[in-house]
């Protein structure tokens, strides 16, 4: 027989990437990625070149159609394959980007009129500037006591649809009453490919507030604004269960991608949760981190649990037939990213070149070097805020114990090791709800990093496996196109035949995880100090910041 084939398209922050996966074993046979043109619209707003206020991450959809028309055509050309044995194709996308759309679905900013305002483009995951509204819908959901906020570990993100849509509402009406549908990107580019709206159970259950069949009611949400009793309307339609089949490949979408018309479309998805079947970590226990800019954390479990702090527990959000867990870092890669863009000496810069390394590699050869504990720091990871589970978004990041021999390699060590901090956080809170994490599981760019994966086993205790794939958001949902196919009955048998892991690639040692016991009871201190109200200087510096800058572009 013919080998039959599935393209798997992951949309993150900066770019979209396609991969021809084979449906028989997940063989990559070819992928090819496109940068967004606009990239993160965080300053100027390119329509108008007006400034931004702080917070702000919007983007242009235009540059995701640009993935379908360039990448997926590109990758299947590098696959060497027939177009004509493609059989499906899935998408993921990063959460919670979601936009203001027409009822057929057009982007606001796509209208001429509404070309120069901010509140018509989509806003993405990183968007921080609802926090506000965010503290509103928790504070009103704990007064009311209303049953889905312990759902959501007793804290409703400002990242998320509702506090977004509230901010729309509040500082854009005019563009908030044309707002006919408010939806995730994962679903828009759905809609784009089948010619039909759809609506995912994933993104409707942790970013959506969707549990046990209902949104928050119309009482609750005109007492947080008049104006926001309707906004549930502009999200309900019926919920597709993952894997599903969406439609089929429109005749216009088919010209863009050069795949059959008709071909099976598989229901929306977000990056991280796509990325579970993929790394095998389905099963109960196994917690998976995609480790990028930001790391996701998610989990299946047998059992419903409120876990404080942690983004959302969903009933099939990322398998049916088990309960869903999803937590996360607001800033990981990032971070280490900002710190090698604002604060390397150009001395360690030309050393790195000198030896053929790029400034990560560099710095992170150099703290290998050190002994636990060494450099003699204390790093808070919340450079964009805290996710989990804390969930503050106006939180910033701190570095304690800095002296004049501080070195480049010293700070980089702690930033690491502050982000595994972050993590074993998240994992506490999971095992005093009584959901036990067995296995740590890492997918994701920073995979590639073996002093940053070894200093997560030794700060967890646990043993660290990795997913054996470069792409894995694409193979993820490679996996889910073929299921939606009908080439494998659901995503857990998928998952076994097309996955791949390398279990246990890092063991905790002992005696370095001792070491870093004592650093975490100071993280520890810290965290609560700063992050639960001990003082408040993070917040007022924070408002101080945001008012000089509306001053300054005043």
């Amino acid at each position: 027989m013919t080998d039959k084939y599935v393209v798997g398209v992951d949309f993150g922050t900066l770019s979209g990437r396609a991969l021809v996966v084979r449906v028989r074993d997940g063989a990559e046979l070819g992928t090819a990625v496109t940068a967004y043109r606009h990239g993160v619209i965080d300053r100027t707003l390119p329509a108008s070149g007006a400034a931004l206020p702080p917070d702000w991450a919007l983007q242009d959809p235009e540059d995701y159609l640009d993935v379908l028309r360039a990448a997926v055509p590109a990758a299947v050309a590098d696959a060497g394959v027939d177009p004509g044995d493609v059989v499906g194709i899935a998408t993921d996308f990063t959460a919670c980007t979601v936009l203001p759309a027409l009822a057929d679905g057009t982007p606001l900013c796509r209208e001429p009129e509404y070309a120069d305002r901010p509140h018509a483009y989509p806003k993405l995951w990183k968007h921080h500037a609802a926090q506000a509204q965010a503290d509103r819908i928790n504070a009103l959901a704990h007064e009311r006591d209303e049953p889905w906020i312990g759902r959501y570990g007793g804290r409703v993100s400002a990242e998320w649809e509702f506090a977004k849509g509230l901010q729309l509402l509040e500082e854009d009406p005019e563009i908030y009453s044309a707002t006919a549908r408010f939806i995730e990107a994962a679903d828009w580019i759905v809609w784009r490919l089948t010619g039909a709206e759809s609506r995912n159970v994933c993104t409707a259950g942790y970013k959506g507030i969707h549990q046990d069949g209902v949104r928050p009611d119309r009482e609750y949400l005109a007492a947080l604004n008049p104006g926001f009793a309707d906004f549930v309307a502009k999200l309900d339609h019926p919920l597709s269960p993952l894997g599903a089949r969406a439609g089929g490949l429109t005749a216009e979408a088919a010209r863009w991608t050069g795949l059959r018309p008709g071909i099976a479309v598989a229901v929306g998805n977000v990056d991280a949760h796509v990325t579970a079947p993929a790394a095998q970590a389905v099963a109960d226990g196994r917690m998976l981190a995609v480790m990028g800019t930001s790391t996701c954390h998610v989990m299946n479990g047998d059992r419903l649990a409120e876990v404080p702090g942690m983004c959302g527990v969903v009933d099939g959000g990322i398998v049916s037939g088990s309960w869903g867990y999803e937590a996360g870092q607001s800033g990981v890669g990032d971070i280490f990213a900002w710190f090698v863009d604002s604060s390397l000496p150009a001395s360690y810069t030309e050393r790195a070149a000198a030896l053929g390394l790029d400034p990560h590699e560099y710095l992170t050869e150099l703290a290998a070097r050190q002994r636990v504990g060494e450099h003699g720091l204390i790093a808070l990871d919340w450079h964009s805020g805290n996710r989990s589970v804390l969930v503050d978004h106006d939180l910033s990041g701190l570095i304690a114990g800095l002296t004049l021999a501080t070195a480049p390699e010293d700070v980089y060590r702690a930033l690491l090791e502050a982000t595994a901090f972050g993590t074993r956080v998240i994992i506490d809170a999971f095992e005093s709800a009584g959901v036990p994490v067995r296995e740590l599981i890492v997918a994701g760019g920073l995979l590639k990093n073996a002093l940053l994966m070894q200093i997560y086993a030794d700060v967890t205790r646990l043993p660290l496996s990795v997913l054996d794939s470069e792409q894995g958001p694409a193979l993820g949902s490679a996996i889910h196109a073929a299921v939606a196919a009908g080439a494998y009955p659901d995503v857990r048998t998928a998952s076994e035949a097309m996955g791949r892991v390398r279990r246990a690639a890092y063991l905790p040692d002992p005696d370095r995880a001792a070491a870093y016991d004592a650093l975490y009871a100071e993280y520890r201190l810290l965290h609560d100090h700063f992050g639960r109200g001990g003082n408040d200087v993070l917040h007022r510096l924070r408002r101080i910041r945001n008012e000089a800058r509306k001053e300054g572009t005043a």
